[in-house]
């Protein structure tokens, strides 16, 4: 019997800058239970991807953003902690947003949620998913690319 081989999912994370801040939330899901991360989820089929970063911002969050563009893509590996192998493996486009409104809380998946400034996650003091403060500095980066071209 032949099995379908397994692919990577496609998910889009919400990039949301407001002022010095930037959204995240704490997973309550894995992979990354517990730990911070921005807020997103699985495409579904058909949706755009700039549409899915808004849906899932609004189910996750309760905030209403503005997608503008894609400007990253990383990788999320969720391990069996039994030993039993890789289970998953999600390709996260992280969709930088614009805050439209809203107070940010936790919904859907989400734990907590909160505005966080790029020193605050450079201290450590959080535990991060993978990648946190590299999407967040080039989210930052690309937000003043943005303004300043309004």
């Amino acid at each position: 019997m032949t099995q379908t081989p397994k692919r990577p999912v496609a998910a889009a994370i919400a990039l949301v800058v407001k002022e010095d801040r930037i959204l995240l939330v704490r997973r309550a899901n894995r992979p990354d239970a517990g730990r911070w991360g921005f807020p997103g989820g699985k495409i579904d089929f058909g949706e755009p991807i700039l549409a899915a970063a808004e849906r899932e911002l609004l189910e996750e969050t309760g905030v209403n953003g503005q997608a503008l563009r894609v400007i990253t893509a990383v990788e999320a590996l969720d391990e069996d902690e039994a030993g039993g192998g890789l289970r998953q493996h999600f390709i996260l486009i992280g969709v930088l947003c614009r805050w439209l409104s809203g107070a940010p809380v936790a919904g859907d998946d989400a734990l907590n949620t909160d505005w966080f400034s790029l020193a605050a996650l450079k201290t450590g003091d959080l535990a991060m998913s993978l990648d946190v403060v590299k999407v967040a500095s080039l989210a930052f980066d690309e937000m003043r690319v943005e303004q300043e071209s309004v």
